[in-house]
């Protein structure tokens, strides 16, 4: 991670203030957020599914999505929807700007609303559809991967680039680990042979994957608050999120104005 996503993450978002975003939660010190391949080895499931609704109570542990599963990409695809508990559905109505879908081509930084309150997403639009890393405690499906993973992104199209990069992914993880090397520098090889912006982004993310670990999330966080260019990079970032979100929205809109037209 570099310093511009670091101040990214603690941007104003939704009204809240980048100091407040910053102190809304904490990790222990030498806590490193996991880098996308190793939240697709440690996920025992990927599932790409529909959040086709849930219960919001006065207290976040007592609410929960369900999940209407698509497809596994990792793991046994459940034979019916599951619950997870401690998150929730937001309306289009919602007025606090909590109805933001995830930029479908940010693959390095969790969801916006990752930054605000219990350190991972927890905010669904309704009837979203998303790829997540879940794992199995307690008898039931909760997030994997920890504060600020990208345990939980939308994917709004069947060529998304989360779900493409995630598809790769979970084979590395999968392969010997004398392996996964050679295929990460080999699929790297081939998006930069691409003339689109899309498939050299996928190519960076897999160029992070072979630099390893991600550095300690508060090393990250301070060297970000020490830059010169905070308000600089803050605020650039602050409007290119807003753009990115109202994209998202308006290519979510037209998916759902096509169900309509086909029913």
């Amino acid at each position: 991670m570099f310093v511009r996503t670091a101040i990214t993450a603690i941007a104003i978002f939704a009204g809240i203030s980048a100091h407040s975003a910053a102190q809304a939660c904490s990790v222990v010190a030498d806590y490193r957020v996991p880098t996308n391949l190793e939240l697709a080895a440690d996920a025992q499931l990927i599932l790409l599914g529909k959040v086709t609704g849930g219960e919001q109570d006065d207290s976040p542990m007592d609410s929960w999505i369900t999940i209407e599963p698509i497809e596994a990409i990792k793991g046994a695809l459940p034979p019916g929807p599951i619950a997870i508990s401690g998150k929730y559905v937001v309306e289009e109505t919602n007025d606090r700007g909590f109805y933001v879908f995830s930029d479908p081509n940010e693959l390095q930084e969790a969801h916006p609303l990752s930054y605000i309150g219990g350190c991972i997403r927890y905010m669904f639009p309704a009837n979203t559809t998303a790829l997540f890393f879940l794992e199995r405690r307690e008898g039931e499906w909760r997030s994997a991967g920890g504060p600020f993973s990208r345990w939980a992104e939308d994917v709004l199209t069947e060529d998304a680039p989360w779900l493409r990069l995630t598809r790769f992914y979970a084979k590395v993880a999968a392969a010997p680990p004398d392996a996964r090397l050679a295929m990460l520098e080999a699929e790297r090889g081939i998006l930069l042979t691409q003339e689109d912006r899309v498939s050299h982004l996928m190519a960076e993310d897999i160029a992070r994957q072979l630099e390893g670990p991600n550095e300690p999330w508060n090393i990250i966080m301070e060297r970000a608050i020490a830059s010169d260019e905070w308000g600089r990079i803050e605020a650039e970032d602050r409007v290119a999120s807003e753009r990115r979100a109202a994209e998202a929205e308006d290519m979510a809109e037209e998916l759902m104005t096509e169900e309509i037209d086909d029913e």
